[in-house]
């Protein structure tokens, strides 16, 4: 076992146990234990598990993003600072001040894709569980948490008459070879065009035009274009297994910043003028500090003297003595 191999032995075995765990439930109520769709459920809920566990990191990768995005003026303001400036110690202090930036709106450009970093080890798990069935079945041996009999189950498996361990690349596994391309093509399209909405449904809409304009925006464009290609580059390489779970994972990420745009838009983004002016046609407050409507305004000065107009009229006027008038 090589080192590559060491570390991930403890997520082929929680990939593994996972998926069999769902495979054993699905069965348990009535799902033929060999069919396809049996497993293809299994690896499913194995991306809701794996996502609903990330989603606090989700919510800190939120945070990042908007401290990135918040930080950009002051970030642009240094690099005037310290522009032409090549020599050791001008390097340094500005890679003093940034760090301070960074630590001043607690994030950095790390935590920002930090939970795509968590989710490879699981990726690259099941690319190894799903890629060396074939194998396993040959040697009569199981993977992980799974039995010798469930890897035959799985690598006779098949949805739409392609088998869920072959790919476009090292062919149908004994299946239907144009099944299996015409079922990869389909799923790598899905896969890199869900990437690629998710990322610019986040340009569009929940970025303010400060983030846009910077240098940062600049490497998110790049990134817009350049991981849907390598998806679909190394799509043509995935098992049909694999490209479900990464399809799924997408799917659930679309739907995911989807509610957070929505609900929990950027300050100063398309996102977050669309929700305040939701807010104001609903008669309510604005949220994120933006700009007051007329109609706010005035609902809220009418507000505010009928609460002193009840003030005033609840003020009990105090009784003088008789004796202190005397006097």
């Amino acid at each position: 076992m090589d080192f590559f191999e060491t570390i991930m032995f403890p997520f082929k075995w929680l990939v593994s146990i996972i998926m069999v765990g769902f495979h054993e439930g699905l069965s348990f109520i009535g799902l033929p234990a060999a069919n396809g769709w049996t497993w293809t459920l299994s690896i499913i809920g194995l991306v809701l598990v794996i996502r609903a566990a990330l989603i606090p990191v989700f919510v800190k990768q939120i945070k990042a993003q908007r401290g990135m995005q918040l930080l950009q003026p002051d970030l642009k303001k240094l690099q005037t600072k310290y522009k032409g400036k090549t020599d050791q110690l001008s390097r340094q202090a500005m890679a003093q001040e940034q760090m301070a930036l960074y630590k001043k709106h607690g994030t950095n450009p790390f935590s920002a894709c930090l939970p795509m970093l968590i989710q490879m080890p699981f990726f690259f798990a099941l690319f190894q569980v799903l890629s060396g069935i074939t194998a396993a079945r040959n040697s009569g041996k199981g993977i992980g948490a799974m039995s010798a009999d469930q890897v035959v189950q799985f690598d006779e498996s098949s949805i739409f008459g392609a088998p869920l361990s072959a790919s476009l690349l090292h062919g149908g596994a004994g299946g239907n070879e144009v099944a299996v391309w015409i079922l990869s093509i389909v799923m790598i399209i899905a896969m890199t065009a869900s990437q690629f909405i998710t990322q610019k449904q986040i340009m569009a809409k929940n970025m303010s035009e400060e983030a846009m304009a910077s240098p940062f925006m600049r490497q998110q464009k790049m990134m817009l274009y350049i991981l849907p290609l390598v998806f679909g580059i190394g799509g043509i390489n995935f098992p049909i297994g694999v490209l479900i779970y990464w399809t799924t994972t997408n799917l659930w990420t679309m739907g995911q910043q989807f509610f957070v745009i929505r609900r929990m838009p950027t300050p100063g983004s398309p996102a977050a003028k669309a929700l305040e002016e939701r807010r104001a046609a609903k008669g309510l407050p604005p949220l994120l500090g933006g700009k007051k409507t007329a109609a706010a305004d005035a609902a809220a000065e009418a507000e505010a003297a009928a609460a002193a107009a009840a003030e005033i009229r609840a003020q009990r006027v105090q009784p003088q003595r008789k004796n202190r008038k005397k006097k």
